[in-house]
C-alpha cells in the first residue's frame, strides 16, 4: 500500500478565519461545504479539498501552497481580477511575466496571495494539437 492510493487535500492557514472566509467568498466565489470547530472545507473537482483553518502562524510560508490546473488562464485571471484578486509579479530570469502571467512555452502560470498571505498558483498546460 502507498499513499498514491489515497486522495490528498491542501491546507491553508488563516490568522483571522472570518476575514479569510469572506475573502475566499468575495474574491474566489467559494462557499464552504463543511465547517468544523477549527475551520472550513471547500470542495473542488475530482474530490479534491482545501481546508482553511485558524492559526497564528498563517502567512509564514514563502512558497506556493496549492494550485489549480485551469483552461483559458487569461479568462480565469480576468474573472478573478474583476473580483479584486491581485496577481504577483516575479523575476523568473529568462521567463518574462506580462501582467502577472508567465509563459513557459508548454505552460502558462500565475500566482496570487489570499488575505492571509498564502500563495496560490493557476496553471494552464498546453495540449499538443
Amino acid at each position: 500500500m502507498t499513499l498514491s492510493e489515497f486522495p490528498i487535500s491542501a491546507r491553508a492557514a488563516a490568522v483571522d478565519l472570518g476575514r479569510a472566509r469572506r475573502w475566499y467568498e468575495e474574491k474566489l466565489g467559494l462557499v464552504p461545504e463543511h465547517e468544523d470547530p477549527g475551520g472550513v472545507w471547500y470542495r473542488f473537482a475530482g474530490e479534491t479539498w482545501l481546508y482553511l483553518y485558524g492559526t497564528p502562524s498563517a502567512g509564514t510560508a514563502q512558497n506556493t501552497i496549492a494550485g489549480w490546473a485551469v483552461r483559458d488562464i487569461e479568462s480565469v485571471m480576468a474573472d478573478l481580477r474583476g473580483r479584486g484578486v491581485v496577481f504577483e509579479q516575479y523575476d523568473l530570469g529568462d521567463v518574462q511575466m506580462v501582467d502577472g502571467l508567465a509563459d513557459f512555452g508548454m505552460a502558462k502560470a500565475a500566482w496570487f496571495k489570499d488575505s492571509e498571505g498564502n500563495t496560490y498558483e493557476l496553471t494552464e498546460v498546453r495540449q499538443d494539437p
